[in-house]
């Protein structure tokens, strides 16, 4: 039960390891998950410490599995994951390894470098093909083409210079526009190839401006994407063919081509060459297409051997080199034979890792039994809380503040039954409490299966880790939701009303100003068995007055009493550290100023619910009831309430002179926090006649602000100036928290109030729609209303709603209720632990700075 209600007793132990058998120890211990090492070189380079060659391997085979994976998900295949994780290998082990990554690498390669340069020649080949059907068309279309070009050609020699200007990219036009062009190098040629459709437009502007006009472009689409070998995006390209006369012309179009990454085929010029070309590609395509396959085949059977183990392997591995990342923090004795480690463990579990030492050492065939010494330091431990499934998430939100100081009272037991019940306060619905509830209920009864569904889904992976407590959540909504009678913004009629209205059902329904007056015959007088009375429901006018009344004050009550209850938690804290300062002057002097205060502005709540009702009579009827707020702020300003209507002003006898007495004892209690003790602490200095001296936890002359300070810590002197502002600083932040933290209490009220109108809102303006139409064509409307409103329910009213709630909750604990005792100024307990590394995909050795 301790470790429940505080962190688990820690100790600092040396552990001296045989170096033949501190790889297997270390071992067990990762997989025990109970020791945290400390760094003994941490001036030391971490390539320069031992294991430093040993860790490089184990990155360099998680570089080979990581290459594996990356190859198995490109091809889909499903890895095999039986959730089981294997023991760390021995050293040995590690070259049989690096051998299976390496044969599997060079492997995988070689195939893929191969299937890379059998889809380059078959990307080749299917262009050549698409250009040998695409300038068939062309020269088709032009009888004797080539023929009729150089007469072209031929006569457009003599064409005057004015009117080169104007030429068109036609075989026909075919001139010297540039006149640096040599009529005697005047020879007609073509080039074909395959360029990108998107760069087809650019292209063609190019070679008009280098060419000056001086070529014939022809291109036709190809309607299949072809595969990139490199990255295996499908590319869309387009055949060209360019006719043009000349060397110089044919070097520029070359160079174009080029520089616009278009590929150049050989295309023969007669036609019975080129059906003779296309049957050649068609075979060699049929038979790339073969090889293709097998190719592709083999590669599967690797990668689908390599999958049944890539998941062990990569388990393996991280354990090899966790261990090795953990041994580089140790040091070596003076014989080079022996390895030495420091490190914190759970004070209750030094014989449980006593006998995973054992068990390393037999493992290892070592003779020479390892040692665990305990330490004596005046370092502050680790914050170690043990946890199970239930406990993980609620202890994640108090860390999720700040870790709590070693030893300090750990809110989280407390939590578990405070942090669902204020957010159904807030909740309150029976069928919205109802949702959340099965939600989490089928999250608990299917975690096995969905924690083995591993995914990057960030909020999917927030809920399922909190699924204890939606599932509580939903469950205290769904009460206060019968306290409150609210299911979906109606009421449940178990039973039946204490209230018999003496008008008929029409006027009750459709009269939108009713009001229930318990002064009338109507009310019985006597409350109802359990939650609200369901005529409220239909009580139009001082339904929401009603209810504000009632959800406002049990909000303070609350509020109080959880405060309370936080003030009462730093007694334990400052009682268990022998904290006599901080118990004296400033536990008793904050519980007197929240008691005479605020739990009295709470007695006057519950006073003025049981003498004023509606039946009493004269002077105890509702009309002469005072307002709590005015009677605390008349309270508080020393200030005498005003009578009214002839009723008494108080609401019993001496009320005055308690209230008053109240104050000035609340008042005084401020100068005892803020001065009291710092000026026992400068007594205690002067009697020990010291300048400067560590104040202990232990002695009555002590600091105590810290929970550490009697667990044997050790802390640096403090000057008397810096104590004094910490203590006024502490004191004002309590006083005026105080006021404020009571107030803040009240958006449980708003937010309840807020989430009750919103789904009155919604069952009104939504479902109502649907329930008032009749006949065939309203059924059909009804279920088109109903899916409409089960969205906005869900997704406004469940989702949104809930997720404000909860932060206002998280807020009411960490700030109002937490503030009263919780540090939070400690350091996590991290051991080195096989499972924690494997779960977060790398090394943690446990190591702290």
């Amino acid at each position: 039960m301790g470790s429940l209600f505080r962190s688990e007793e820690m100790a600092l132990c040396q552990l001296f390891l045989q170096s033949e058998a501190a790889y297997a120890c270390v071992s067990e211990l990762g997989e025990l998950g109970l020791v945290q090492f400390r760094d003994l070189n941490p001036d030391v380079n971490a390539f320069q410490r031992k294991f430093v060659n040993e860790v490089r391997r184990c990155d360099e085979m998680e570089r080979k599995l990581r290459y594996l994976e990356k190859e198995i998900k490109k091809d889909g295949i499903p890895m095999l994951d039986t959730g089981e994780s294997p023991e760390a290998p021995q050293p040995r082990e590690m070259i049989d390894l690096e051998a299976t990554f390496e044969k599997l690498e060079n492997e995988l390669r070689e195939v893929n470098q191969n299937a890379e340069a059998l889809k380059r020649n078959f990307l080749e080949l299917t262009e050549l093909k698409h250009i040998l059907r695409k300038t068939q068309v062309f020269f088709d279309e032009q009888e004797g083409g080539l023929n009729h070009t150089t007469e072209s050609m031929t006569r457009a020699l003599i064409v005057d210079e004015s009117r080169t200007a104007g030429a068109s990219m036609g075989p026909v036009q075919l001139g010297f526009m540039d006149k640096s062009i040599e009529r005697e190098d005047y020879l007609p040629c073509f080039v074909a190839g395959v360029i990108s459709r998107e760069k087809l437009p650019a292209f063609e502007r190019m070679l008009w401006r280098a060419c000056r006009g001086n070529v014939f472009l022809r291109q036709a689409m190809i309607e299949s994407p072809l595969e990139d070998p490199t990255n295996g995006d499908q590319v869309y390209k387009s055949v060209f063919i360019i006719f043009f006369q000349g060397d110089q012309l044919k070097t520029r179009v070359k160079k174009i081509c080029e520089g616009f990454r278009a590929t150049l085929y050989p295309c023969p010029e007669a036609p019975a060459d080129r059906r003779e070309m296309a049957m050649g590609v068609m075979t060699r395509i049929e038979d790339l297409n073969t090889v293709l396959g097998q190719t592709q085949d083999h590669r599967h059977r690797v990668l689908v051997a390599a999958a049944k183990n890539l998941k062990n392997w990569f388990v393996k591995v991280r354990k090899i080199k966790a261990i090795y990342h953990t041994l580089n923090l140790f040091n070596l004795d003076v014989t080079q034979k022996c390895l030495i480690a420091e490190c914190w463990v759970p004070l209750l579990d030094i014989e449980t890792i006593q006998l995973a030492l054992r068990r390393g050492t037999e493992r290892s065939g070592s003779s020479v039994p390892p040692i665990l010494n305990r330490m004596q330091t005046f370092e502050n431990p680790p914050t170690y809380n043990r946890t199970n499934k239930f406990t993980k998430a609620f202890q994640a939100l108090i860390d999720a503040y700040g870790v709590a100081s070693y030893r300090e009272m750990n809110p989280a037991p407390y939590t578990i039954i405070t942090f669902p019940f204020l957010f159904a306060v807030m909740f309150g619905d029976l069928g919205h409490g109802a949702i959340m509830a099965l939600f989490g209920l089928w999250m608990i009864r299917k975690e096995k299966g969905l924690a083995a569904q591993k995914t990057d889904n960030e909020i999917w992976n927030i809920f399922f880790g909190g699924r204890y407590i939606i599932f509580l959540m939903g469950v205290f909504s769904m009460y206060t939701g019968m306290i409150y009678n609210d299911i979906f913004s109606k009421s449940l009629n178990i039973f039946g009303s204490h209230w018999h209205v003496t008008y008929n059902k029409s006027t009750v329904w459709n009269n939108t100003y009713l009001q229930l007056s318990p002064a009338t015959s109507d009310y019985e007088g006597t409350p109802y068995p359990f939650g609200m009375d369901p005529i409220w429901q239909v009580a139009s006018s001082n339904k929401i007055v009603f209810q504000n009344a009632y959800k406002m004050k049990i909000s303070i009550i609350f509020g109080v009493l959880h405060m309370i209850f936080g003030v009462i938690m730093s007694w334990h804290n400052h009682t268990y550290f022998r904290n006599r300062l901080s118990l004296i002057y400033e536990f008793i002097p904050q519980l007197i100023f929240l008691v005479l205060l605020f739990f009295y502005m709470v007695l006057l709540m519950f006073i003025k619910w049981n003498r004023y009702e509606a039946t009493n009579k004269f002077p105890f009827t509702e009309a002469c009831a005072p307002s709590i707020l005015i009677t605390f702020i008349d309270m508080v300003l020393f200030k005498e309430s005003k009578a009214h209507d002839n009723c008494p002003v108080y609401m019993y006898w001496g009320q005055q002179f308690f209230q008053t007495v109240f104050v000035v004892v609340a008042l005084g209690c401020i100068p005892v926090m803020l001065l009291g003790k710092p000026i026992k602490i400068m007594q205690a200095r002067k009697l020990a006649n010291e300048e400067v001296q560590p104040i202990t936890g232990s002695s009555d002359a002590e600091v105590g602000a810290l929970p550490n300070g009697g667990a044997g810590g050790h802390h640096d002197e403090e000057e008397m100036s810096e104590i004094f502002i910490h203590q006024g600083i502490h004191t004002i932040e309590y006083v005026l928290g105080s006021v404020s933290h009571t107030a803040s209490y009240l958006r449980l009220w708003a937010l309840s109030l807020a989430h009750a109108q919103l789904a009155e809102v919604l069952w009104n303006m939504v479902l109502a729609l649907g329930l008032n139409k009749e006949g065939p064509i309203g059924g059909i409307f009804l279920t088109v209303v109903f899916a409409f409103w089960a969205i906005l329910t869900v997704g406004i009213l469940v989702l949104m709603e809930g997720l404000s709630a909860f932060l206002h909750t998280l807020r009411l604990h960490w700030v109002e209720f937490q503030s009263k005792f919780y540090l939070g100024q400690g350091y996590a307990f991290m051991p080195f632990s096989f499972d924690n590394i494997i779960e977060n995909g790398g090394t943690a050795t446990g190591e702290t700075d």
